[in-house]
């Protein structure tokens, strides 16, 4: 089925990839994901998530990402309790809203607090992956059975649920997985799987893909000579690096086995999420083995259920993330950063730039003035755009606060600048620059965003234009060929203003 929806997508979609093409809906493609993820703790009670929805209108959300509980889901082993499932997709639905599912089961932040009383109390039958550490192990098939069981309970009450209205769009497998306090578990089981043979399974996909790794990967695997057989210190050498490794794998494989059971019952896309060691501190002292960029083929090689590995930003690294974050084929999805003003220009930014999927700020119910905030600014113009975009050939627009950014579309290079830098107007602080570009024609291009000043290089404006799009058909409103232009140097949105421009340029 899902490659039947690829084709079908990139009849319509030429500009989209096969994992964006897993978002499809009666032959029509969700993109993009506009959406935020409530506080972790938001979606255990009804009452506490009544006010939060319409916040998400009031931003201009079309999903929210909403965690469910594997203690509330199963609290008693083999009994089910859906009534907060229920009610959170019955709420979005009547809201217009999408619902993304974030499986909070073995791990959440890598710490399995959200595992059952009847699991975490348990410890003989579902053992940690240390004395001290409350982290289920990755070595034992109880642990991942019992996982497993309720995941499965879960998508297959989505899918009688709402197989037909596909409110849900998609499932988070787990959160943040990752080993804490040492690079690797040191359980008895965890010590004899690290003595062993490297995997075959592992050997073989990275022997097929030895030229196309990730470089840190491909770097550290042929300090070694490329070995293909013996344990993982014989294949991949003596280091923490080495153990985080190991550990990535199983963790992968755990998480496969979770997801492919679920997905044989309801293949929605799933993905996983990695808190990202942009500290750069020793393995251990960050979630290792997670999906991390410089493990991205091990997560590939092991779970091949999963569709999409996405990275958590907190952290001024954005561009430098995103950059890891699409390679090996792999869509680019933001599920979780945090929520300030800044997201209005980096989701403009995602999306034009690297054809995010979406974007998702974290714990957006903080805010008490949803109508204010610059992201529901942001969101409101890509809602407008959204039959252009994917469609046609697009740039974002982030440029630095003093290095002006170039962008080639077509015949056309653009010098796009920061609005203050101009001086035309006096900024105590900085404010937002950024936006995206589309190219609709030879000459014809959409400009949208806020604070940004755009000079073409040998060549004119024929005409700028502003409006709006109203089911794909545009509104216009003023014509800019005066001051607005700076009689036709520049195309320019003033900061604190979120508009979109039509404009059209001639070559001299």
């Amino acid at each position: 089925m899902r490659m039947i929806f690829w084709l079908l997508t990139m009849t319509f979609f030429p500009c989209i990839s096969k994992a964006q093409s897993l978002l499809v809906q009666g032959g029509k493609a969700f993109m993009p994901v506009l959406a935020g993820e409530v506080g972790n703790s938001s979606a255990s009670s009804l009452a506490y998530m009544a006010p939060i929805w319409e916040k998400a209108k009031a931003m201009h959300f079309n999903t929210v990402l909403i965690p469910v509980y594997w203690e509330l889901l199963e609290p008693t082993e083999g009994k089910f309790d859906f009534l907060l499932v229920d009610s959170l997709i019955t709420q979005a639905r009547a809201h217009d809203l999408h619902l993304i599912l974030l499986w909070f089961g073995s791990w959440k932040n890598s710490m399995s607090c959200y595992a059952p009383a009847w699991v975490k109390k348990d410890i003989q039958r579902f053992p940690r992956a240390g004395a001290d550490l409350e982290i289920l192990s990755a070595f034992d098939e109880n642990n991942v059975q019992a996982d497993i069981h309720a995941f499965t309970a879960l998508m297959q009450h989505v899918k009688k649920l709402d197989a037909k209205e596909q409110t849900v769009l998609m499932v988070q497998v787990e959160n943040e997985i990752g080993m804490l306090g040492a690079p690797r578990e040191y359980t008895p089981a965890a010590n004899q799987a690290f003595t062993s043979p490297v995997p075959d399974a592992l050997m073989q996909y990275l022997v097929a893909h030895k030229d196309s790794l990730v470089p840190e990967l491909r770097q550290h695997w042929g300090q070694q000579g490329f070995k293909t057989t013996g344990s993982w210190e014989v294949v991949f050498g003596k280091s923490t690096a080495t153990e985080e490794l190991f550990q990535a794998w199983y963790y992968a494989v755990y998480t496969n086995k979770v997801a492919s059971a679920g997905k044989a019952v309801y293949p929605l896309p799933f993905f996983v999420n990695a808190a990202l060691n942009y500290r750069h501190v020793q393995p251990g002292a960050y979630p290792s083995g997670g999906p991390l960029p410089h493990l991205m083929d091990i997560w590939q090689a092991g779970a091949p259920a999963i569709d999409l590995l996405s990275p958590d930003f907190y952290n001024p690294f954005f561009k430098e993330y995103n950059d890891l974050y699409t390679r090996q084929h792999n869509s680019l999805f933001i599920p979780e950063i945090r929520f300030e003003s800044a997201d209005a220009v980096k989701a403009l930014y995602a999306i034009g730039h690297y054809k995010a999927i979406g974007f998702s700020p974290f714990s957006f119910e903080s805010t008490d003035h949803p109508g204010e905030e610059p992201l529901g600014k942001s969101y409101a113009l890509l809602q407008q755009l959204s039959p252009f975009l994917y469609k046609y050939p697009m740039e974002g627009i982030l440029p630095d606060s003093s290095i002006p950014q170039e962008i080639h579309l077509g015949k056309y290079t653009f010098t796009v600048a920061h609005e203050a830098t101009l001086g035309w107007t006096a900024f105590k602080d900085w404010p937002l620059s950024g936006g995206v570009i589309i190219q609709t024609g030879e000459d014809a291009f959409i400009i949208a965003g806020t604070g940004i000043v755009i000079t073409v290089k040998n060549a004119g404006i024929l005409q700028a234009e502003e409006g709006t799009f109203r089911n794909g058909k545009w509104l216009p409103g003023r014509r800019l060929n005066g001051d607005q232009t700076h009689q036709g140097r520049h195309i320019r949105i003033p900061s604190h203003n979120w508009e979109i421009q039509q404009v059209s340029f001639y070559e001299y």
